[in-house]
């Protein structure tokens, strides 16, 4: 297994934050690297919930991402269970800092030859998913 983690602070409290990944509508305004747009089609932001969306690229192709819910903990932890390749496990903690929440973003992929190939994608579009992230809740 490889594990990609990364955090941020951002200046707003845990439940601001946590409003912002548990709204599909909000959470379809940020989710994914700069340049990306979502088209969900299912979002049941419940434990064991399913999350069936395209991901549209600026290079105007399409990506099929299929999701799980694994756990979710208000206003401090979700879990989301990647079952479409590449299969991986991302956990989102939110902790209260100093300055707002600490948002921890731990990606953990089940093959480390996969992880491998995609970690010159997945290490700078998980800071882009933070940026994003940020900006919905301090533009709030």
């Amino acid at each position: 297994m490889t594990t990609f983690a990364t955090s941020r602070d951002i200046p707003a409290s845990p439940e601001q934050v946590f409003a912002a990944i548990s709204d599909p509508q909000r959470l379809a305004r940020w989710w994914g690297p700069a340049g990306f747009t979502n088209s969900f089609s299912i979002c049941e932001f419940k434990p064991g919930g399913y999350w069936s969306f395209v991901m549209h690229g600026p290079n105007d192709k399409n990506y099929l991402n299929e999701s799980q819910f694994a756990e979710i903990e208000a206003p401090s932890l979700v879990v989301v269970q990647h079952i479409s390749e590449p299969r991986f496990r991302l956990t989102i903690s939110l902790a209260s800092s100093a300055t707002g929440t600490l948002v921890s973003w731990s990606q953990v992929f089940e093959d480390a030859e996969i992880a491998s190939q995609v970690e010159h994608i997945v290490v700078p579009a998980n800071e882009q998913n933070l940026d994003r992230l940020t900006a919905e809740v301090v533009g709030e």
